[in-house]
């Protein structure tokens, strides 16, 4: 199994450590999930922090082995400001992950799509009204942090009944600073003009790509997200989506021979490391 390059009480020493240096600083947590630091403030994308998986499939034709081990349990970050879920897929909304947030952080918010809303309640353990549901087009400010939906497409750009978007990507403002996470996604028409409506400083984007042989909806391969990075102005892209489970994972490296090609800037990070920002 891959060991996180921070983990325990390593990782939360750097992001305690982290906070008092200027600037933004990003942590891979694994799979999707990050979590962004910028002056104290702290906001969780898509964690998932639990085993959940591996046991719900332990006894299928499609077992989730997990490759990457725990960075952290979820019950010691108790520091966390909000924590978002692009989609409902239990890797980016997973009950196991935010029980135990919602317990460690009493004020904690929790964006998800309006589609998922009521899902995302009954998994956090919350009343409905707790979840801050956005729609794509829409945002939420909460405290220090701006929060801009965008669609996602899973691997089309889908709507509920009401007309809600089901799968989305968010662009995070944190101070001067502003973050792309596009949740799952690949590239569909419109993409990048909606996001060049942002200057976007960091972009994080899946890696691991799609085959109906993973019977799973997929994502971005590495060199279309090298050149979605590329095409939106990037100041530094962060592959992910990839290393937790065999079935449907993948290697950065075409994602990095691309980026190199393009001459995007790009970083590598193993779970549990730091980037921040210059």
């Amino acid at each position: 199994m891959i060991t996180p390059m921070l983990e325990g009480e390593a990782f939360l020493a750097d992001v305690a450590a982290a906070r008092g240096a200027r600037g933004l600083h990003c942590w891979w947590l694994g799979q999707s999930g990050f979590l962004l630091q910028w002056q104290g403030n702290h906001l969780l994308c898509d964690p998932y922090l639990s085993d959940s998986l591996t046991r719900k499939y332990a006894t299928t034709d499609k077992p989730h082995v997990r490759m990457t081990e725990r960075v952290i349990a979820p019950e010691r970050l108790d520091f966390i400001d909000v924590v978002t879920a692009s989609h409902h897929h239990t890797d980016h909304l997973d009950p196991e992950t935010l029980g135990p947030l919602c317990a460690a952080n009493l004020r904690l918010a929790i964006v998800a799509p309006e589609a998922s809303r009521h899902m995302a309640a009954g998994r956090a353990g919350v009343p409905a009204e707790r979840i801050v549901g956005l729609d794509a087009g829409g945002s939420a400010k909460l405290g220090a942090i701006t929060i801009h939906a965008v669609p996602a497409a899973h691997e089309s750009v889908e709507h509920d009944a009401q007309g809600h978007c089901v799968f989305l990507g968010y662009v995070v403002q944190l101070g001067p600073w502003t973050v792309y996470h596009s949740g799952d996604t690949i590239l569909y028409p419109g993409m990048v003009e909606t996001l060049r409506q942002w200057r976007i400083d960091l972009a994080l984007l899946p890696i691991n790509g799609r085959g109906p042989e993973r019977r799973v909806a997929g994502n971005l391969w590495g060199r279309e997200a090298a050149h979605l990075a590329h095409e939106i102005g990037a100041g530094m892209a962060i592959p992910c989506h990839y290393e937790m489970f065999t079935f449907n994972t993948a290697t950065p490296e075409e994602f990095v021979t691309a980026a190199r090609g393009l001459r995007q800037p790009h970083r590598v990070l193993r779970a549990g490391e730091r980037w921040s920002s210059t």
